[in-house]
C-alpha cells in the first residue's frame, strides 16, 4: 500500500473516531419515529467539517489520484451493524462521476449517495435525503452536477430544438427545462450554464422540504450545489 494512502486512511480514521465519539441525536420534534435501521451513534461532524473533508478529498482526487489497496473486509465488518455517514451526495448517474472517488477514495460508510441521470430530485431522492439526514444525522448535502451532464444537454435541446425523446426520457429530463429556459440565450456555454442553475434549483428545492427546512433553521444541516469538472477533477462549490 502507498505512504500516501496510509496518510489519508489515517486521516479518515480520525474523521470516524470523531463521528463515533458523537452522541445519538434527540427526537427533532417533528413527529417521525426513527427507522430502526438508523439506530447508533451519529457522526459528530458539523457541516462545515464535513464541507471541509470533501474539499480536502477532492484536492487530493486533482494533485496525485492513484488506486490503493484497501481493507475492505475489515471496514465491511466495522460498518456492517450501523452505519453514520457524515455527508449526503445527490449526484448524476454517469459513470465519471463517482462520488466516493472523486471526494478522495473515501470508504464504506461514510458518504450517504443519492444518484440519478441529472441529479434531480423527485419523491425517492428527496425521501433519501431526508432519511440521511433526519434519522441518519448527516449535516451536509451536495447536490452535484457536472460538466458535459447529458440530462441537462437533453434538456437544452428541448429548449433549442424543441427535441422529443422516446420512453421515460422525456418527462425524466422535464424538470431541467425551466432551468434550460432561464439560461438560453445567456453568455456563456448554455449547458454548462443550465449545469450550474439546475444544481442550484435542486439545493433549493431539497431547502423546501419541511424536514430539511427544519434542520437548516435549527442549525444542523447545510446544503451546497456544486459542479464536477471531467477535465480536471475539481469540484467547484456554487453560490
Amino acid at each position: 500500500m502507498c505512504n500516501r494512502c496510509v496518510d489519508h486512511r489515517i486521516d479518515r480514521r480520525g474523521l470516524l473516531a470523531l463521528a463515533g465519539l458523537g452522541v445519538a441525536a434527540a427526537s427533532l420534534g417533528l413527529g417521525i419515529r426513527p427507522a430502526a435501521a438508523a439506530g447508533g451513534q451519529k457522526t459528530s461532524l458539523t457541516a462545515d467539517q464535513a464541507l471541509n473533508a470533501l474539499k480536502e478529498g477532492n484536492a487530493r482526487y486533482v494533485a496525485s489520484p492513484q488506486t490503493c489497496v484497501a481493507d475492505l473486509a475489515k471496514r465491511r465488518a466495522e460498518v456492517a451493524g450501523h452505519q453514520a455517514p457524515w455527508a449526503t451526495i445527490v449526484g448524476c448517474s454517469d459513470s465519471r462521476v463517482p462520488p466516493e472517488l472523486l471526494f478522495g477514495g473515501l470508504g464504506l460508510g461514510e458518504l450517504f449517495v443519492a444518484r440519478n441521470a441529472g441529479n434531480l430530485v423527485d419523491t425517492a431522492t428527496m425521501g433519501t435525503v431526508e432519511y440521511g439526514a433526519d434519522h441518519l444525522g448527516t449535516p451536509l448535502v451536495v447536490v452535484l452536477g457536472h460538466e458535459r451532464c447529458g440530462a441537462v444537454a437533453a434538456a437544452c435541446e428541448v429548449v433549442a430544438k424543441k427535441a422529443e425523446f422516446p420512453g421515460s426520457i422525456g418527462p425524466m429530463v422535464q424538470p431541467i427545462v425551466a432551468a434550460a429556459t432561464a439560461m438560453s440565450g445567456k453568455p456563456g456555454d448554455f449547458v454548462d450554464n443550465t449545469v450550474r442553475e439546475s444544481a442550484k434549483r435542486t439545493a433549493r428545492k431539497l431547502a423546501g422540504s419541511p424536514i430539511l427546512a427544519h434542520l437548516l433553521k435549527e442549525g444542523k444541516l447545510k446544503i451546497v450545489a456544486a459542479r464536477y469538472d471531467l477535465e480536471d477533477g475539481k469540484v467547484e462549490y456554487l453560490d
